[in-house]
């Protein structure tokens, strides 16, 4: 009987089934559901993201496993090492890895991680390894202390010559993965708006059938978007200018006065935001979308709030996007459910701690993104969101739960 990999590799798995291999949830050893993820995540766009997610989250002690095993897949052992799936804890494995291929060490090698030089430094494989030394030392997060030993052991083995030219150091990490590098670089002569207008075409294309179902839907900014824009703006103004209670604030007895002075905003601030809102207002979906993927940070913070999903989304798809905008995004109470639950199935807004503890002390985050996601909170934080009044009962008593759990496993350890 064939086995569940090979199955799926031939698209002979019903969808339930693979929904069920891209959540972990298969009853198979621990070493062919990693692989089977890390096929998934690999090569299947629609259950790829899960995949990845479900992999970020894996138990530690099995991952160490694979990691530490000469027959595990290659596929699977080239994806742990990878510099954006890299998990710390499962480095020294890999590093000792006789399986792991010498382009993947020098990949590693070059990484701009002080806790990945660390640790090569202390492996027996790295340092028996004059290319993957060589490399290390071009690292820039490698002391000159470390630069310096690592030169004199270069020497000592007789490999000086990319210890002692600098023009060479590194240099057989650099034709380890040229090609892989060709490939990620743009075209020579490629701008950086040819880029982005390849990524709205992308777009574009992808749910033109969305943007026709929706027409010519005018901004409709999810509700409260317009009262949270003066409120900024009464925060950022001059003491003298903010309402007492004298000039028409809460009188001391605690009765509101009906009239207060008004609020006097800054003019410059006024006239960006209105002249941004006022251009958007403007704007159909298409012209919407091609601002959400090109534009300014501050016109992705309004289009991010656009009650047309499709917009919305555009703007989390935008080349430009930072991880600190998608932190403050995961926080928001005014945004489509959609776009909190979209945030976690990118790879790299999931790997953000904080922005998968945003999503769950969200209280519009949709239940089962939530639950999901609780697994990845520190311990701290599951006590915090057990005694958070916001989120729903479910979230507090399972945030009890595990952090009773985990308290008592480390109780025991000790």
């Amino acid at each position: 009987m064939p086995r569940m990999i090979e199955l799926i590799r031939a698209s002979a798995v019903p969808a339930n089934l693979m929904q069920a291999a891209a959540r972990g949830a298969l009853s198979l050893p621990a070493d062919e559901v990693i692989e089977i993820l890390v096929y998934l995540a690999n090569h299947n766009k629609v259950f790829g993201e899960q995949a990845r997610l479900t992999l970020a989250g894996w138990e530690e002690a099995s991952a160490v496993a694979a990691a530490s095993n000469p027959a595990t897949s290659p596929e699977v052992l080239e994806y742990m090492a990878s510099p954006e799936n890299l998990r710390p804890r499962l480095l020294p494995a890999l590093l000792e890895n006789p399986a792991l291929r010498e382009e993947s060490l020098l990949k590693l090698a070059t990484s701009r991680s002080r806790e990945v030089v660390g640790a090569m430094l202390k492996s027996a494989r790295v340092n028996a390894s004059p290319t993957a030394l060589s490399a290390l030392i071009s690292n820039p997060n490698l002391s000159a202390a470390e630069g310096d030993r690592l030169k004199e052991k270069l020497k000592a083995s007789g490999f000086e010559g990319s210890a002692s030219d600098p023009a060479r150091v590194g240099e057989a990490a650099a034709e380890a993965f040229v090609e892989e590098a060709a490939e990620e670089e743009p075209a020579a002569g490629t701008t950086a708006d040819a880029v982005l207008d390849e990524e709205l075409t992308s777009y574009m294309n992808e749910h033109a059938g969305e943007i026709s179902a929706e027409g010519e839907k005018p901004f409709q900014p999810i509700g409260g978007f317009l009262e949270e824009l003066e409120g900024e703006a009464e925060e950022t103004a001059p003491e003298a200018e903010k309402p007492t209670a004298a000039a028409g604030g809460t009188a001391a007895s605690g009765v509101a006065v009906a009239k207060r002075a008004p609020v006097k905003k800054p003019a410059a601030r006024d006239n960006r935001r209105d002249n941004t809102l006022q251009k958007i207002n403007k704007m159909d979906i298409k012209g919407r979308i091609q601002l959400a993927m090109k534009g300014s940070k501050e016109e992705r913070s309004i289009l991010i709030r656009d009650g047309t999903k499709v917009v919305a989304l555009a703007v989390l798809d935008s080349p430009k996007i930072t991880d600190g905008e998608v932190e403050h995004f995961a926080s928001q109470k005014n945004v489509l459910e959609a776009v909190l639950r979209a945030i976690p199935m990118k790879r790299r807004f999931a790997k953000q701690y904080s922005v998968t503890r945003n999503l769950v002390f969200n209280p519009r985050t949709p239940l089962d993104v939530s639950l999901g996601l609780m697994k990845h909170l520190l311990v701290q934080d599951l006590k915090n969101l057990s005694g958070n009044k916001e989120g729903s009962e479910t979230i507090r008593k399972l945030a009890l739960k595990m952090f009773k759990q985990k308290t008592d496993a480390s109780k025991k350890k000790e």
